[in-house]
């Protein structure tokens, strides 16, 4: 928890959420990479990471995560994602 603090601190865009329910998970490969997308309960805004091996699927699960939010281009229309930075199961 200690680390958390100092990240907050020293990224003042960053935000922590604690025990938020997973509603949905999808993985998919893009290269080397896999790109994880989060579906929260009780938000529209999608949470992206990537890992280079697959992850568990976190259906369901509690996680605690540390993330910002950015605006991404999809076929012309700006949408707002959340990029995560740290995911922990709670």
């Amino acid at each position: 928890m200690k680390s958390v603090r100092k990240l907050l601190e020293k990224h003042r865009e960053l935000v922590r959420s604690e025990m938020k329910k997973i509603v949905s998970h999808v993985q998919r490969a893009d290269g080397e990479w896999f790109i994880n997308t989060l579906l929260i309960e009780g938000s529209d805004v999608p949470f992206r990471y990537k890992r280079r091996k697959k992850y568990q699927n976190l259906k369901g699960a509690r996680v605690d995560m540390t993330y910002y939010a950015a605006v991404e281009q999809v076929s012309g229309i700006d949408m707002e994602v959340m990029n995560v930075v740290q995911i922990h199961r709670s």
